[in-house]
């Protein structure tokens, strides 16, 4: 496809590794989120591969797609202007009500990965049409709708989206964060972990507790198998007897809890950038505190401002008044995997009204607000019993596929 962008030619095409790759690196080194003080960015991947994040979710797990905008610099001449990188899946888009279940109605949708356009190159309309071209694919692949998440305060993207490209402001989920300490947490006494789950137990629970959860993923039993799933992880009430996931569905306690662990450490890395050195110089204070006397159990800061790795944590749930006591009790476990893995903070994203988003710890200042916009793609296709799920109340939760983050 050729479009016309003030006065500039530009192409947009299917991303070729040999022939992109340098330039693609350059656009995500130009557009790095995060250059102002205190905000997190991506920073690098163990590779030096901006497209790293990607492929880790192979076709097999996911349907990814990804496209440059190219613009001529000479007679002979090209570069990079930008890209964006998609990826289509089955998820759960409500539930219908029969006298016998709640049964879940699943939705073949397009999620915009990431869109970038090289500063220099911004307000020509590059960025619309590749979000054009990405949605030419996602019809031609069958998906009903388009969605894409970015924060709140970016009015840019918002507007862009919102504005230009006909989405609609879809849920609010919150990314909570929480630094990662030189020592250990203690686990609590009144809580009992039951420690890696089986992918095919964790699947059987998932599927039960999150059956009509709004983009809960078709192919949860893939994102459970994956290399960088690094564990499912149940919290039940101490002295619980656990006899395998099957007695426990059956007959569940009063309260429980339980989470997954995603290892982006492996995939990608963060820093925080134009912090003041008094900044540094007292969060190095904390380490050295927390080294000196880790038993005094000093919430040290590490050093984010160098690349530090983290642990996604998803499939938050549970059920019960203290279910946010036992995934308290569950962060806790995380923050100390995290520890012995070398990362620098655990994060996780939850929804508006997420039930047991009190129980997780989290620092507000390493936190963001996000904004999912969504777009239904066709008017051809058939609503079905849910309706124009654009236009459906939020749930009380939502899934975070890991993948995605």
């Amino acid at each position: 496809m050729v479009v016309e962008a003030t006065e500039t030619i530009v192409v947009v095409r299917e991303y070729d590794e040999a022939r992109d790759h340098l330039g693609v690196e350059e656009v995500e080194r130009a557009c790095e989120v995060g250059s102002c003080s205190g905000e997190m960015s991506l920073f690098t991947d163990l590779l030096g591969d901006p497209l790293c994040r990607i492929r880790h979710s192979p076709v097999s797990l996911m349907l990814v797609r990804t496209y440059v905008a190219e613009t001529a610099t000479g007679p002979n001449s090209t570069e990079i202007a930008g890209l964006v990188r998609g990826c289509i899946k089955t998820v759960v888009s409500g539930t219908t009500t029969t006298q016998q279940a709640r049964d879940p109605i699943q939705t073949k949708v397009g999620y915009v990965l990431g869109l970038r356009v090289s500063p220099r190159h911004r307000r020509k309309g590059i960025g619309k049409k590749l979000v054009d071209r990405m949605e030419e694919w996602f019809r031609g692949r069958g998906a009903e709708y388009s969605y894409m998440a970015t924060e709140k305060d970016n009015e840019a993207s918002v507007r862009l989206f919102t504005g230009r490209c006909g989405y609609a402001k879809f849920r609010t989920p919150s990314l909570l964060v929480h630094p990662v300490f030189r020592h250990a947490l203690r686990p609590s006494r009144l809580v009992d972990i039951v420690h890696g789950l089986e992918p095919r137990e964790a699947e059987l629970l998932y599927r039960s507790h999150f059956a009509g959860v709004e983009f809960f993923p078709a192919d949860i039993d893939a994102v459970l198998s994956n290399s960088l799933s690094l564990g499912t992880f149940l919290a039940v009430p101490a002295g619980t007897r656990w006899e395998g996931v099957a007695a426990f569905l059956a007959s569940p306690p009063a309260s429980w809890a339980v989470l997954s662990v995603w290892n982006c450490k492996d995939a990608f890395r963060l820093e925080v950038r134009g912090a003041p050195r008094l900044m540094r110089a007292a969060a190095g204070a904390t380490r050295l505190v927390d080294r000196a006397a880790p038993w005094l159990g000093i919430p040290s800061i590490p050093n984010l401002f160098a690349p530090f790795g983290l642990y996604f944590l998803y499939g938050l749930g549970g059920h019960g008044p203290d279910a946010p006591r036992l995934v308290r009790a569950l962060c806790r476990h995380a923050h100390n995997m995290a520890r012995d893995g070398g990362c620098g903070v655990v994060a996780t994203e939850v929804g508006a009204c997420e039930p047991v988003r009190s129980g997780v710890p989290h620092w507000a200042r390493l936190g963001a607000e996000d904004l999912w916009c969504m777009k239904r793609l066709a008017d051809g296709y058939s609503a079905g019993p849910l309706g124009d799920w654009t236009k459906a109340p939020a749930g009380r939760s939502i899934f975070i596929d890991p993948r995605e983050f």
